[in-house]
C-alpha cells in the first residue's frame, strides 16, 4: 500500500525528500574511504539519509554495511552484531557465508538458519566470547573480507552512542579506534540518536574518537523544500494545501523531518479537499495527543526545580535564568541551581544549549509544555 506521509520509521523512494548536498557529501565520503560522524537532534532523518546513500554509492568499487547497535548492552554483544552484518552483507549466497565463517572464524560453530522462500533474509548466530577470539581479532574482520572481496567497505552502525554505555567504555573505545584507524580497505559512518552522546564521543578532546572523520551536522529541511513535496502528495489525494499553509506545518515543528511527516499526514485526515486552518489546528492537537505518553514518561522522574525550568523555557524565557526575577517568578531556587538543571535537561536530551541560550531539543514537546 502506497503512504503519502512516512513518519516514525526511515524511509525511502519517493517519501525521502531533499538532502541533495548531505547526499553527494556522503556518497563521495564513502567512495573516498573517508569516515563519517553524523550528528543531529532527533527525528531528522539520519537513518533515512544513511540507507539512500547505500543505494547510489558505487557498487563496483564500495561494499556497504549496515548495522543498528540499539539493543547492544555489552562489548561482546556488539562484536556478535559486527560480524553477523559484515558475513551476511558481504556474502550474496548461503554457500559463500558458510565459506567465509569457515576462512574467518575457525574456532566458532554458528548456527545459520533459511526460511522456507529463497528470497527470505538467512538467521545467523554467532555467538562469539572472549574465549574464542580477542576484541582486536574482531575488530579487524572489515579488513579481512574488503581484501578478500576487492572492494573497500564501509561500516554503517546506527546508534553508536550505545558503546558509551558499555562497561570499560573508555578502554573499548580506545581499542576501537585503536584498530580502526589503521586500517586502509575499510571506513566507518557512524551515527544515532542522542545528540548529547554523540558530540561528547566525537567533540570532547578527551575521548578516543575525537576527529575520526568528517562530522557532518545533519540541518532541517528548508520549508522551500518541503513545499513542493507535501503540495504533491495532498493532490496525489485530491486535496488542497496552500503555500502558506505548508510554511505553518513546517514552522510548528520547526522543521524537524519526522514530524513534518507526521503533521502533514494529521492535516490530510483532518481535511476534505481543501485544508482550512481549523483543520490544522485539530491536527496540531492530535499530533501533541500522539506523544503526550512520551512525554509523560520522560518528565516523570524530574525534579520540581527541573519542571519549573522547562516551564519558563516553555513561557518564552531562553538565557536570562538567574535574574531575581526569572528565579522567583518560576521558583527556580539560588542562581547555583541553573547549570545543574541545564545540565542535566542536556543530558536527558530535552533541552539543547546554543551559546547562551537554551531551546527544546523537541518542538512538539515544547507544545505540549504549553498545553
Amino acid at each position: 500500500m502506497k503512504k503519502s506521509f512516512v513518519y516514525g520509521v526511515a524511509v525511502d523512494g519517493e517519501n525521502f525528500t531533499d538532502r541533495v548536498d548531505e547526499s553527494r557529501r556522503l556518497i563521495r565520503n564513502f567512495e573516498n574511504g573517508q569516515n563519517v560522524i553524523l550528528i543531529s537532534p532527533r527525528r531528522m532523518g539520519k537513518t533515512s539519509l544513511v540507507r539512500h546513500v547505500i543505494t547510489k554509492v558505487d557498487t563496483s568499487i564500495v561494499a556497504v554495511v549496515y548495522l543498528d547497535i540499539y539493543d547492544c548492552r555489552t562489548e561482546y554483544e556488539f562484536y556478535n552484531k559486527l560480524v553477523s552484518a559484515l558475513l551476511k552483507q558481504t556474502s550474496n549466497k548461503g554457500e559463500l557465508l558458510l565459506q567465509n565463517i569457515k576462512e574467518f572464524l575457525t574456532r566458532l560453530t554458528p548456527k545459520i538458519s533459511f526460511g522456507p522462500d529463497p528470497g527470505n533474509e538467512m538467521s545467523v548466530s554467532l555467538g562469539i566470547t572472549p574465549r574464542d577470539y580477542s576484541p582486536e581479532e574482531i575488530l579487524q574482520l572489515p579488513e579481512k573480507l574488503a581484501q578478500k572481496i576487492g572492494k573497500h567497505i564501509v561500516v554503517c552502525i546506527d546508534e553508536f552512542q550505545q558503546i558509551g554505555s558499555f562497561t570499560d567504555s573508555i578502554a573499548l573505545q580506545k581499542r576501537i579506534r585503536g584498530v580502526w584507524q589503521l586500517q586502509q580497505n575499510c571506513s566507518y559512518c557512524l551515527f544515532g540518536s542522542k545528540k548529547h552522546m554523540l558530540a561528547d564521543l566525537f567533540q570532547n578532546k578527551r575521548m578516543p574518537f575525537y576527529q575520526f572523520g568528517d562530522i557532518l551536522f545533519l540541518q532541517p529541511i528548508p520549508t522551500a523544500d518541503w513545499t513542493p513535496f507535501i503540495i504533491r502528495k495532498f493532490e496525489e489525494k485530491g486535496q488542497k494545501i496552500t503555500v502558506d499553509q505548508v510554511a505553518r506545518i513546517c514552522d510548528t515543528v520547526e522543521n524537524q523531518s519526522s514530524y513534518v511527516q507526521q503533521l502533514a499526514w494529521n492535516v490530510m485526515l483532518c481535511s476534505d479537499t481543501e485544508v482550512s486552518d481549523g483543520a490544522i489546528d485539530t491536527a496540531v492537537n492530535d499530533l501533541i495527543d500522539q506523544n503526550s505518553l512520551l512525554f509523560i514518561q520522560q518528565t516523570e522522574g524530574l525534579s520540581q526545580y527541573q519542571l519549573n525550568f522547562l516551564k519558563a523555557m516553555a513561557a518564552g524565557e531562553t538565557d536570562d535564568f538567574t535574574s531575581a526575577e526569572v528565579l522567583k517568578k518560576y521558583n527556580l531556587g539560588s542562581k547555583s541551581n541553573i547549570s545543574r538543571i541545564q545540565e542535566t535537561l542536556i543530558k536527558k536530551e530535552l533541552i539543547e544549549k546554543d551559546g547562551k541560550s537554551v531551546r527544546f531539543a523537541d518542538p512538539v514537546f515544547r507544545l505540549w509544555m504549553l498545553r
